[in-house]
């Protein structure tokens, strides 16, 4: 079945918290690591100041995953520094596809240059599917210490608009 994609509304924010927070809890992909409260998450991530957009992909009626384009210290204006969550189990589905498609509408509408991805190394999945979406590797970030002290590399990928 094919996601049908919406912009986020503020009433997302406690399932977007549970899918992203079970994420974490399983660990080895995502670069967060402290579970988020709804309204942490509302605010840095889904509705807040520094947000472009967020989507999320409902599959009957449930919500599957979101993506969230938003600004960050390390960026330019021009570039939207993106991030995509998908509920475990459900990766494969053209969820994180149908996501994008409306994500790069926005971007474009926006007048953002490009996008900026930020992969931790290890994340085989995350690093395939931004590069099926067009990202190309840009820069390397070695050796970023976990909150127990693993270093793990980033890769930051971006895609010109």
């Amino acid at each position: 079945m094919r996601p049908t994609v919406r912009p986020v509304m503020p009433q997302d924010a406690a399932e977007l918290a549970g899918l992203l927070n079970a994420i974490i809890a399983r660990g080895g992909t995502t670069a967060f690591e402290t579970p988020f409260t709804p309204e942490a998450l509302a605010q840095s991530c889904l509705i807040g100041p520094g947000v472009h957009c967020c989507f999320v992909a409902e599959i009957d009626g449930r919500i599957a995953g979101f993506q969230w384009l938003a600004t960050q210290p390390f960026l330019p204006a021009h570039i939207g520094d993106i991030a995509t969550f998908t509920r475990i189990g459900s990766t494969q589905s053209g969820i994180g596809s149908a996501l994008f498609a409306a994500t790069i509408a926005r971007a474009r509408e926006l007048g953002l240059t490009a996008i900026n991805a930020t992969i931790r190394a290890d994340n085989v999945g995350g690093l395939a599917f931004y590069s099926r979406m067009g990202f190309v590797d840009h820069e390397l970030v070695p050796a970023v210490p976990l909150n127990d002290g693993t270093p793990v590399d980033r890769i930051r990928k971006r895609l010109c608009l």
